[in-house]
């Protein structure tokens, strides 16, 4: 008689099972490496979370949210300001390089808007961020 021979599908099915399996792992270290990203993402959501809601966190930096929320234009005077920590609209104007009165107009917005604190000093008016300082 003849030697028995393994049916070539059996051969095929051992070759699939043991792929499948390679897969499995390969996906399973992916999973490991997904759920190890969230928790870092979700940590930092968490810390921001308990972070003030001021625009000056104690790192100094403003608020990322507020900035998003706040349009085009004045998220440029606010990032001015910031870096200012106080000053004159002519100063955030030698920033920005738009006119002081442009200025003037957007940091009086901030103002009513409570994110800005507005100083007389003498005769000048200075304006800080809201919460700073």
């Amino acid at each position: 008689m003849s030697d028995p021979k393994p049916e070539p599908e059996k051969d095929v099915l051992v070759e699939l099972q043991e792929e499948f399996s390679l897969m499995r792992s390969s996906l399973e270290e992916i999973l490991q490496l997904q759920r190890k990203i969230l928790d870092k993402l979700e940590g930092k959501t968490a810390a921001a979370a308990s972070s003030e809601s001021s625009l000056d966190d104690p790192s100094g930096c403003l608020s990322v949210g507020i900035l998003l929320s706040l349009p085009d234009h004045l998220r440029k005077t606010m990032i001015a300001l910031s870096k200012l920590v106080e000053g004159r609209a002519d100063e955030v104007a030698t920033i920005t390089l738009r006119a002081r009165a442009i200025e003037s107009g957007y940091l009086n917005q901030l103002v009513r808007l409570g994110y800005v604190k507005k100083v007389r000093k003498k005769h000048q008016i200075y304006f800080t961020v809201e919460g700073g300082g």
